[in-house]
This record gives structure tokens, C-alpha cells and sequence, in this order.
């Protein structure tokens, strides 16, 4: 998932409760977006894991710290990022995300 090119406000928006009604229930709506925040936030977590793992050293001293800049910045560019919430509902009403209730055909 390329997060990065996600056109999700980087901010807490204000929604209309009746445009998040497009499966009929805002309830299954709400429940399914949920779903795929988890999904995304886990995937930025690995994301950032492995990125920050490349720094990483088990000798690390007082100037050692100071000193990893690359870190910093890739952790601050992390949390510029929109929050995985913002991400999946901007999915949702784009109609990118696929869902199905247990025992009935895929939409």
C-alpha cells in the first residue's frame, strides 16, 4: 500500500455522517473502516520498522545518538503522515476498499 500518495487530509475532518452511509448501515460502515485502519497503521509500523532497523546498533554511545539525523527525519516524516483512520476512510468513500458480509456475494 503506498500511503504516501493517499490524497487523505493530514488533519481531523469533520464528516457528514450520511455520506459514510453507502453499505445501508452507518454502523457496518464505521466497523469496516475500523478494519482496514488497523490494517493500515500495522503496515506503517512495519513500514517504519524496517526502515528504522537499518540504523540501528547495539554499541550505541551519547554522541552515536546525536549524531543518527537520518532517524530523526524519517520518524518525523512519519508523523506528518495522515493518521491510518483519515487514510481508510478516504478509501472507503472512494470506493477503493472491498468488502463482503459473511455469506453473501462479494461487492
Amino acid at each position: 500500500m503506498d500511503f504516501k500518495k493517499t490524497n487523505a487530509p493530514a488533519s481531523t475532518v469533520t464528516r457528514d455522517m450520511g455520506k459514510l452511509d453507502v453499505t445501508g448501515n452507518v454502523y457496518e460502515s464505521v466497523a469496516i473502516i475500523a478494519k482496514r485502519s488497523n490494517q493500515v497503521a500495522a503496515e506503517m509500523k512495519q513500514e517504519l520498522n524496517r526502515k528504522l532497523e537499518e540504523f540501528s546498533s547495539y554499541t550505541d554511545t551519547l554522541e552515536e545518538v546525536f549524531e543518527n539525523k537520518e532517524q530523526i527525519e524519517i520518524s518525523r516524516y512519519y508523523e506528518k503522515l495522515p493518521k491510518a483512520s483519515l487514510i481508510a476512510t478516504q478509501e472507503f468513500l472512494e470506493g477503493k476498499l472491498f468488502y463482503r458480509k459473511p455469506g453473501e456475494l462479494a461487492k
